[in-house]
């Protein structure tokens, strides 16, 4: 089975596919451009946060960003240890009574 590729837009046809969204409705546009309306929708979200059409996911992030984004995931691990291992220790101090 292939697998179909995945279709690339620039920042020019998705500020193009804004403007029409914006004048004959998201829903009309998604169709008459044969796209998905929540893509549409969130073009139009990030159109009008003033942020570049270019999806978040691919914009390219700092060296401290990656380190900052480990270290909170590492954190979030940790204090869910945590949380578990002073269940466990009040579990068998009252076993242990």
């Amino acid at each position: 089975m292939q697998r179909i590729p995945r279709r690339q837009f620039t920042d020019d046809s998705k500020s193009q596919a804004v403007v029409l969204a914006e004048s004959v409705g998201t829903a009309k546009a998604a169709r008459q451009l044969d796209i998905s309306a929540n893509t549409l929708a969130n073009w139009l979200t990030t159109s009008r946060s003033g942020k570049p059409p270019s999806s978040p996911a691919r914009q390219p992030i700092s060296e401290l960003e990656a380190e900052l984004a480990r270290l909170r995931a590492e954190n979030a691990t940790l204090k869910m240890e945590r949380e578990i291992l002073k269940n466990a220790t009040a579990f068998f101090a009252k076993e242990s009574k």
